[in-house]
């Protein structure tokens, strides 16, 4: 059964002013970005909400989430960011957030997000150290102290979303963990390096027999979830626990919930998912745009069908797996091998298998001692 999209992903801007070096937008196999526009020009951001709109309306939908994003979104600057979102709110009521670098935000934008309602995620890999491996600016130096100033602005404030942190295997789990933790986030996000069978992500080789990323969560997971009171949430753990208690989970690549996300360019197209710019070139595009197509049209297409499909879009061997109504075959563009396509598991697959079993067996362990 089709179902429609409830999260629009907008690319207000096409740049960055930062050179991380693991950014799937700029650094893997798709490069489309070189040729779009810088910024989204302010009759794409008219259209998009018009299609959301027209969107809402043709399902009955009471709300949508929007999602502004970049590269860069901040480098948008205020007036278009009030603009879209005026824009989009004039047809549906939407719950907005932003997923930003932080290190443009200043008082006007905290003041921004707090008076337009819009939850603000901030990239943060841990500390200093961690960070600055990673996320630095063109000149090669650290952006740390400019993300935790940024930061800083935003805590106490309701507009505070939380905090993005790309796991690396150099760095101890539960020091990166409470690192975070220091910024006083609402949620942690912890995200897997993206890459695929034929681009592996950093320390994942073909071993079945090592799982160091499940390993390095399940880790993060013991200190997380032995606190003796809650810290913050971090949504990896929380929806595998919520799979797992029999519950749908609200994320791509985890359980077997539709995806029901878009994507829409600075330039007006269509895509998927920005995720697949890590598989191949044009991995996330549909051929179509806002300005001549619904996106009810979108939902038609058949790499949409299958992302809506649940355990029949997976490979045969997922499957056969008994894990896989927990993991959903992991995300989409970690699937692909070149040549042969997205009918794979994971690249992942032994890290998620450690992981879910790992979650599995301390919830087991406190369900027995409870009874």
């Amino acid at each position: 059964m089709t179902l429609p999209f409830r999260q629009f992903v907008l690319k207000l801007h096409g740049r960055c002013n930062l050179a991380c070096d693991h950014c799937y937008v700029y650094e893997m196999a798709d490069q489309r970005w070189r040729t779009r526009p810088r910024a989204m020009a302010p009759e794409i951001a008219e259209r998009t909400a018009e299609r959301i709109g027209e969107h809402a309306r043709t399902w009955g939908l009471a709300s949508v989430d929007v999602v502004l994003h970049g590269g860069e979104p901040l480098l948008a600057g205020e007036a278009a960011i009030r603009h879209v979102v005026g824009a989009v709110r004039d047809r549906v009521p939407a719950r907005v957030s932003v997923q930003t670098n932080g290190t443009l935000l200043d008082q006007r934008f905290a003041d921004l997000f707090t008076e337009l309602g819009i939850r603000v995620s901030v990239s943060v890999d841990g500390d200093e150290q961690a960070h600055d491996r990673h996320r630095v600016r063109p000149d090669g130096t650290g952006s740390f102290a400019g993300v935790r100033r940024g930061v800083d602005l935003l805590r106490g404030r309701s507009c505070y979303g939380g905090l993005l942190c790309t796991v690396d295997l150099r760095n101890d789990p539960v020091h990166t963990y409470e690192a975070l933790l220091g910024l006083a986030p609402p949620m942690i996000d912890f995200l897997l390096p993206h890459g695929n069978w034929s681009a592996p992500p950093p320390g994942r080789t073909a071993d079945a027999g090592r799982a160091p990323y499940g390993e390095w969560l399940a880790a993060a997971f013991d200190r997380w979830y032995s606190a003796p009171r809650r810290e913050t949430g971090v949504r990896i753990f929380e929806e595998l626990i919520t799979v797992l208690f029999g519950g749908a989970s609200t994320v791509e690549g985890i359980g077997l919930s539709p995806a029901l996300m878009v994507v829409v360019e600075t330039d007006g197209t269509i895509e998927q998912s920005d995720i697949l710019a890590s598989a191949f070139e044009g991995a996330g595009s549909t051929g179509l745009d806002v300005r001549t197509a619904s996106f009810d049209e979108v939902l038609a297409l058949p790499e949409i069908r299958a992302r809506q499909a649940g355990a029949a879009g997976l490979s045969a061997t997922c499957q056969e797996c008994r894990l896989h109504r927990v993991c959903g075959g992991g995300l989409r563009a970690h699937r692909y091998r070149e040549g042969e396509g997205f009918d794979h598991p994971s690249v992942y697959c032994p890290d998620l298998k450690h992981l879910i079993r790992h979650v599995r067996a301390r919830l087991t362990r406190d369900l027995a001692a409870i009874r």
